[in-house]
């Protein structure tokens, strides 16, 4: 597209019906706030400008801006006078408000794409229009306005629901609110709209019969795909909409080679990639960044949020989050995976397992019942059951080294900060408080010590005493 493309993104209005203290665009629906799903579609297009028009929630709205968009101009609408109102505070934002092509749209469409979009402007180009409208058709329109066509089927203006008359209620047809406007003609149509209307509001959709009357050409892009118009006032609409999405997202990972057991347990954000050949199990949500290779298995019952995994891994029964697991390696069951852990190719991190900042080796195995934080593990080496990293002394954190080829004994405790050299071993309920060469065996073994009769004298008349009594009786012949 060879003409500048400024897009206006409106998203002032105050979303009440959502009864949140959370501004109504920044509801997340695939893991992207709409507001992120209305900035995403329009730079898709190609907009080398963005205005996003604030009003209600301020300042977290410019916040999310900020981290989605560091671009965008802000523009704000201090009283809510109508959508008219609004694109005319985002032309006064810039230096230039009549050049090029406008693209209005709005920040709690969700599911509009970039494809439509881009759909929309191309089809306004090549038909040499000064307005071109995205429409649909409506089983129920109540509500919305209505596209009035004339005998040829031209559009001759866009009627609100409240304006309408009984005749014009009946078509089916239906604005979006999302439009193409000739910059020249936009700048100056809104600076000319007036409010003698039901609402007391200036209204954009007149700026179509400022054109009509002054026989500008004005057309419709009438859009079979009505979800992706549909918009957000509360959160029944936010869930229907969340599941709409939800399944597109589906059917585009099972067209690209993903074998997906049962959609409907199954939820995948928008920002989510996957490779050909992985089978997500049941019970399944991978969220946020996540990014998974060819040939992976995943599920059943697993959450993963911004979490990289590599090829013919298998993660089972497991929540984690920010972290990478290598190729061939394998996650799971009921394996919790906290913030920073790496899993080299190969490695295992099994039942019951719960890692925290760690790193484990290529091919080092911590097989069940550990909790392992701040830790390094190297290559080949396998950490016994019940073991603890006592990572923390109160006040800071400290880190495990364990080298290459280790074995630790089951039950153990690593008091940080340590290091068990390469080659190391370590026995069963050992504590290590202090750094071990390489090749070496550690045990903190002090011997059994037994004190006969301590129950009867320090626990009498209780159970226990009773049965130790029973049984020494027994012993002794009832002696």
């Amino acid at each position: 597209m060879s003409e500048q493309v400024t897009a206006i993104v409106l998203a002032a209005g105050a979303g009440t019906r959502m009864k949140s203290r959370r501004a109504k665009v920044l509801h997340e629906i695939g893991g992207r706030s709409m507001l992120g799903h209305a900035l995403t579609a329009v730079r898709g297009v190609g907009a080398e400008q963005v205005v996003a028009v604030v009003g209600h929630d301020r300042d977290q709205v410019e916040q999310a801006l900020g981290q989605l968009d560091p671009r965008a101009v802000v523009a704000v609408q201090e009283a809510q006078l109508g959508t008219g109102d609004a694109v005319r505070v985002a032309l006064d934002a810039l230096d230039q408000p009549d050049a090029g092509t406008f693209l209005v749209t709005y920040a709690d469409v969700p599911l509009l794409s970039a494809q439509t979009l881009t759909e929309l402007l191309e089809g306004h180009r090549q038909a040499g229009r000064t307005v071109t409208i995205l429409s649909s058709v409506a089983e129920d329109p109540t509500g919305y306005g209505r596209i009035l066509r004339d005998a040829g089927g031209d559009v001759t203006a866009i009627r609100e629901h409240k304006d309408a008359t009984d005749e014009e209620l009946k078509t089916r047809e239906i604005n979006s609110g999302i439009l193409v406007v000739d910059g020249s003609f936009l700048n100056r149509a809104v600076r000319a709209l007036r409010t003698d209307n039901a609402q007391g509001e200036l209204y954009l959709t007149d700026v179509v019969a400022l054109a009509v009357s002054e026989g500008r050409p004005v057309g419709a892009h009438l859009l079979e795909d009505v979800w992706q118009t549909e918009g957000v006032n509360n959160r029944a609409q936010l869930a229907k909409l969340g599941r709409v999405l939800n399944d597109r997202i589906l059917a585009h990972h099972l067209a690209e080679g993903v074998t997906i057991v049962d959609p409907a347990t199954t939820w995948i954000d928008s920002d989510v990639t996957i490779g050909p050949d992985t089978i997500i199990l049941p019970g399944t949500q991978l969220l946020g960044a996540t990014t998974i290779g060819a040939g992976v298995t995943i599920g059943p019952d697993t959450t993963l949020r911004n979490v990289e995994i590599g090829d013919e891994a298998s993660v089972v029964r497991t929540h984690g989050s920010d972290s990478v697991i290598g190729a061939g390696a394998t996650v799971g069951p009921f394996t919790y995976l906290r913030p920073g852990v790496v899993i080299d190719a190969g490695a295992k991190a099994g039942a019951y397992v719960e890692l925290k900042n760690t790193h484990l080796g290529p091919n080092a195995k911590v097989p069940h019942l550990s909790y392992l934080g701040d830790a390094e593990v190297g290559a080949g080496s396998n950490v016994g059951a019940g073991t603890i990293t006592a990572n923390y002394d109160g006040t800071n954190k400290h880190r495990t080294v364990i080298g290459e080829q280790v074995r630790i004994g089951c039950d153990n405790v690593l008091v940080a900060p340590v290091t068990i050299g390469d080659g190391g071993y370590t026995g069963a309920g050992t504590i290590v408080r202090q750094d071990t060469p390489p090749g070496a065996l550690t045990v903190s073994d002090s011997g059994q010590r037994t004190i006969e009769g301590w129950v009867a004298k320090q626990r009498p008349g209780t159970s226990s005493a009773a049965a130790a009594e029973q049984t020494t009786q027994e012993i002794s012949g009832g002696e």
